[in-house]
């Protein structure tokens, strides 16, 4: 806040500083994008681990493989076919969790951008976030996969993540993210507008 010069009656009158809100609007964004990527990393875990038995750890094996070799994620996948459906290794499965945190805080910094521009809050901003969840799926399914694969030699496995995954439970992943970034910007502290 800044204060402005004595008015006429010999007070100080208090005038809201904008200065820094859309910079904090962006940084919760960011923050909300971690806790919904990691949400996010979560189900898609446990889907892994259940459902689609592929091993525990796989999602994020199958992230690192984006820069790293794709070693552990075949370990991973192979190991749950033979009944171990939990097959830890450390390094890829740290770096996947890094890079999955970074672009899911990318994104939220984006859509803290968007939203604080809309003026978004409450109810507003959770139904906002979960359309951003539909288009984060679409612009990382058909242009972010393909290009990271492209650019950092992932090859198939990165390009077509959607597909190995399973497009719905890909799209309830996103959902999900969605759902999650909307949800703790609802509730994060609102800057003086």
């Amino acid at each position: 806040m800044a204060t402005s010069p004595s008015s006429p009656s010999g007070t100080q009158t208090t005038i809201p500083h904008r200065r820094g809100t859309f910079g904090k609007s962006i940084a919760w964004g960011a923050v909300a994008g971690m806790v919904a990527a990691l949400t996010m990393a979560m189900f898609a875990m446990i889907a892994a681990l259940t459902y689609q038995g592929t091993g525990f750890f796989t999602p994020l094996y199958h992230i690192a493989s984006a820069i790293a070799p794709g070693s552990a994620m075949m370990q991973s996948m192979e190991g749950a076919m033979a009944g171990d459906s939990v097959i830890f290794v450390a390094g890829p499965a740290l770096l996947g969790l890094l890079i999955h945190l970074a672009v899911g805080a990318g994104y939220g910094a984006v859509f803290g951008a968007i939203a604080h521009r809309a003026r978004l809050h409450g109810g507003a901003v959770v139904a906002a976030a979960l359309v951003w969840g539909l288009v984060v799926f679409g612009a990382s399914t058909w242009i972010g996969l393909p290009l990271a694969a492209w650019a950092f030699g992932g090859g198939a496995p990165i390009a077509d993540m959607a597909a190995m995954v399973g497009y719905p439970t890909f799209i309830v992943e996103h959902v999900l993210y969605g759902g999650v970034l909307g949800g703790v910007l609802a509730a994060a502290p609102r800057t003086r507008r």
